[in-house]
């Protein structure tokens, strides 16, 4: 009697044990999937503010360019004064340091300039820790004339990009219509997706630097223009 009553005072030891450890895992993961999924949506809030559309009742949007200067840049600029649109850039700060005669071009041009990091450590930035946040966003800032935009390298941010970004007096830009036309170069498809999704208030996400980016961008504005819409820069 006494072996079995020990038995089980044990295996309630194991049990009680297990649970414990459960209920301490799913708890964790009760804190932690929220922190992932805001990392990872780019316009989810819970880590802190991100602009992702502008208040309006009528039919515009914000056009804003990621990842140059680029070799495209001058005929980039040429398009959008054709077709009489301004837009933001935001660019990485190594580019704008070798090529700071597109980037004079761009602002006398009557475009504005934001912060997209000084490398686009696209892989990792989700995940660097504060200093390395802060060296990104400083480098950047070091290159291209005052701003307080800032957007993240593929939109992904953790809980260190607020406060390096209040401390500087800057804000996040997210987007709520694109096309992933870093990788899809079908202009066709980058068109209909946009058209999709564009509504009065939109921040149009959209690249430089491919081969397709020009026409890409140029069947945007025509489709945009041709159901209404006008752009403008809001901030």
């Amino acid at each position: 009697m006494r072996t079995l009553i020990i038995t089980f005072a044990i295996a309630g030891v194991v049990v009680a044990i297990a649970w414990h450890s459960l209920l301490s895992f799913a708890a964790g993961a009760l804190l932690v999937a929220p922190m992932i999924y805001a990392t990872f949506r780019p316009n989810v809030t819970w880590l802190g503010p991100v602009v992702s559309r502008f208040e309006t009742n009528a039919k515009e949007a914000w056009l804003t360019i990621d990842d140059g200067p680029t070799d495209d840049t001058p005929a980039l600029l040429d398009l959008l004064d054709r077709c009489g649109v301004r837009a933001t850039f935001f660019v990485k700060g190594v580019l704008a340091a070798a090529h700071s005669e597109w980037l004079r071009d761009i602002v006398a041009r009557g475009h504005t300039i934001g912060n997209h990091s000084d490398t686009h450590p696209a892989g990792t930035f989700w995940c660097s820790p504060p200093n390395v946040i802060a060296r990104e966003i400083d480098r950047c800032n070091a290159a291209i004339p005052p701003t307080k935009l800032f957007r993240a390298p593929v939109g992904f941010k953790n809980l260190f990009v607020h406060p390096a970004l209040r401390k500087r007096g800057m804000q996040l830009v997210g987007f709520n219509v694109r096309a992933f036309d870093a990788v899809e170069n079908d202009v066709e498809k980058i068109e209909a997706r946009i058209m999709d999704d564009l509504a009065p208030g939109a921040i149009v996400l959209l690249h430089q630097g491919r081969e397709w980016s020009l026409r890409a961008i140029e069947r945007t504005i025509e489709s945009a223009r041709a159901h209404g819409y006008s752009f403008v820069i809001p901030f």
